[in-house]
């Protein structure tokens, strides 16, 4: 079962949506300098059930436009109950992963998707510079510019 630590209404993260964010408890990948360390821990924060999900996105309805999940790639079937909850809410959905990639049966499940480790000296997606990938799923196209402003 994953656990969220946070739990969010968000605005910068996945651009031009309004998005339900859950910040997943267990990341395994311990990125140096990143800003959820406290995340980490499996153990920490509450169950992210389907009932108390539904109920979330229930509420929120009106509001939001995606969810995202900031980690949980790593409970993949759990993830995907959660993910195929939010499409059949009519939601778009984002996972925030610091893995190259992700499996098929996940992507089938997103509309956006953001990869790559969190590396200090490259910075993240505002970085001309970084690593990190946000694709667009349903098109392929890689939307970095959308977070980089001159």
């Amino acid at each position: 079962m994953l656990r969220f630590t946070d739990e969010q209404i968000v605005f910068q993260e996945v651009p031009g949506e309004v998005s339900l964010a859950f910040t997943i408890a267990g990341c395994q990948l311990g990125c140096k300098g990143c800003h959820s360390s406290y995340s980490w821990r499996s153990d920490l924060g509450c169950l992210l059930t389907p009932e108390y999900f539904s109920h979330r996105i229930q509420r929120y309805k009106d509001l939001i436009s995606c969810v995202l999940f900031l980690g949980g790639e790593w409970q993949s079937e759990t993830l995907l109950s959660l993910l195929s909850l939010a499409r059949k809410a009519g939601l778009h959905t984002c996972l925030y992963t610091g893995l190259d990639d992700v499996n098929l049966d996940l992507k089938q499940q997103l509309t956006y998707l953001k990869t790559g480790r969190w590396l200090a000296e490259l910075g993240g997606l505002n970085s001309a510079n970084t690593n990190q990938i946000f694709t667009d799923l349903r098109t392929g196209q890689c939307l970095n510019h959308l977070f980089i402003h001159p």
